[in-house]
């Protein structure tokens, strides 16, 4: 077991890294064709079909670029397809979710005092609220409303902030979170899939045979890809806030989450325009800096606000460690290494909040993040930081035989 929890810690940061790369490689792809798409100039003695051109200059080296808002008259020998950046990057997204969240369920994904569910049921919701955000998502794009950019984009967003809602009420914070960015990273990823791909072959079977291409399917795409430039900001905070509480840990997350999305508009608004050429709106980055600072007060809002947190019974494997001959030495422990820290209230100066969510105060507490107590204080020394509260060898010794032995 103990080799097994040492493996599965790797092979979560294997998949995470992964995650990352693929990611750059997608949303790097995304911003630079967004960019290039609005700089396009136009001028006399385009070939027939070209919209624009652009000239850049990178690496050494001079790029004419041309683009075909349908297609050129003849299909050139080598097309390079930008797809695989796409679904490498759900597909190693999803792999984490499974090794984190999934595996994890109880610690991570599933709270009793939110709905009290088994593992099979919460994984089984987590699967669905991701299908089902596609779903209606798409089905919204299909309908009469899907021909106003506008009033679409005003709509999603209503549903968006009812999907950050209702997932607060299904999941961990921590959790709500991820899935709230997994849903839309889902719908940004079978976009590519299911339809800007599949457009963009339609068009070329029409060239191949001789057909004109219809100019439907560009547009289409085209929406389907603004809409992915819009939100890739508010994907890359909800993907990163598993690491920082104070964006999760509220009962007023759901609303952090909203502006998150608002705050990414502005964000990609200002450099669409500029890419643009059509000006230099600075006005959004006051709005961003002004719905940031609001961010800032609902994380920390006062508890008269939010309530008094609520405490949860031990999980069946919790119980495992707490029922250890070696509990007791292990409290005693943690409450004197690493509670001045990782507590509701720390006590340690410079520290407000637990780090990374995680309080260690309670039998219940410590009992839930044996495996983390035993990774990073046990088998190794990145707790406490730069052993600032001198926890001894025998005592990192008593968390290892504590984890290795519980159970037997």
């Amino acid at each position: 077991m103990t080799d097994f929890a040492i493996f599965w810690d790797w092979l979560s940061f294997a998949v995470r890294w992964l995650h990352v790369i693929t990611g750059i490689a997608w949303i790097g792809s995304s911003f630079y064709f967004v960019a290039l798409d609005l700089g396009l100039r136009q001028r006399p003695g385009l070939p027939v079909g070209a919209f624009g051109e652009e000239w850049q200059v990178h690496g050494g080296g001079f790029y004419h670029i041309q683009k075909y808002l349908v297609a050129p008259a003849e299909m050139p020998e080598h097309l390079t397809w930008f797809k695989w950046e796409s679904y490498a990057t759900w597909l190693s997204g999803f792999a984490m979710l499974c090794v984190v969240y999934y595996a994890g369920a109880d610690l991570f994904l599933i709270d009793p005092n939110v709905l009290n569910v088994s593992v099979p049921v919460g994984i089984l919701l987590s699967l669905a609220t991701i299908g089902v955000g596609w779903i209606v998502y798409d089905l919204l794009c299909r309908s009469p409303l899907g021909k106003s950019d506008t009033g679409l984009m005003l709509v999603l967003y209503c549903v968006l902030v009812f999907i950050a809602w209702g997932l607060t009420h299904l999941f961990t914070g921590r959790a709500a979170f991820l899935h709230l960015g997994a849903i839309t990273a889902t719908i940004m990823s079978a976009n590519v899939f299911m339809v800007i791909i599949p457009n963009q072959k339609i068009v070329v079977a029409d060239l191949i045979a001789g057909r004109k291409p219809d100019p439907k399917y560009g547009k289409i795409a085209k929406q389907r890809s603004l809409h992915n430039n819009y939100l890739t900001l508010p994907v890359l905070f909800l993907m990163l806030s598993n690491h920082y509480p104070l964006a999760f840990g509220t009962q007023f997350n759901w609303v952090i989450a909203s502006l998150v999305f608002i705050i990414g508009v502005l964000i990609r608004h200002y450099f669409n325009t500029v890419h643009a050429r059509k000006g230099n709106p600075t006005w959004t980055w006051l709005g961003a800096a002004v719905l940031f600072i609001v961010i800032i007060w609902l994380s920390t809002v006062p508890k008269v606000l939010t309530g008094e947190p609520k405490t949860s019974a031990a999980s069946a494997a919790a119980q495992v460690y707490m029922a250890s001959a070696h509990f007791p030495a292990v409290r005693d422990t943690v409450l004197g290494r690493c509670s001045m820290c990782h507590a509701e209230e720390p006590v340690y100066e410079g520290i407000y909040h637990a780090p990374k969510g995680v309080m260690l105060d309670t039998d219940e507490r410590i009992a839930e993040h044996a495996s983390e107590i035993y990774l990073q204080a046990g088998r190794a020394h990145a707790m406490p930081p730069a052993n600032v509260t001198q926890i001894t060898d025998q005592e990192r010794a008593l968390l290892v035989a504590w984890f290795e032995g519980a159970g037997k």
